[in-house]
């Protein structure tokens, strides 16, 4: 299985190549900017990681509104943290600790797996319904 590309290497390339420009175009007053914008941009990176922690963590825990339309959402590549963003909830750990399991209110259920916090895949299991149910007699 092919795990996608962090974008770790991108964010640091892109905050060095600041750090070299500016300090080369500007001098130290050039290193002093740069150094700013990538504190605000570090800033505002954990200020988005709170608040879709502290919306999911206000949530009943493994919980959400449709799993089929949560799982429609999905796409292989996607971050724990977006993952939490399209949920809304804390999800529970199942069977393996790279696993977590939303349920909706119909009993239906949805598995995801990580590796890496990355989502690899997922699978969805629709409860049984006494409709679906042949007839007695």
């Amino acid at each position: 299985m092919k795990f996608p590309k962090s974008r770790m290497p991108v964010n640091a390339l892109l905050a060095g190549a600041a750090v070299i420009v500016g300090t080369w175009v500007y001098g130290w007053q050039g290193l002093i900017l740069a150094i700013t914008v990538i504190a605000f941009w570090a800033v505002l990176q954990f200020n988005r990681a709170t608040r879709v922690l502290r919306n999911a963590g206000q949530r009943p825990k493994g919980q959400v509104d449709s799993v089929v339309m949560t799982q429609a959402r999905l796409s292989p590549g996607l971050s724990r943290l977006e993952v939490l963003q399209i949920t809304g909830s804390l999800g529970e750990p199942y069977n393996d600790h790279d696993e977590w399991r939303w349920r909706d209110a119909g009993g239906n259920e949805l598995v995801l797996t990580f590796r890496r916090d990355v989502l690899v895949r997922w699978a969805m299991a629709r409860a049984e319904s006494d409709d679906d149910a042949p007839p007695i007699g």
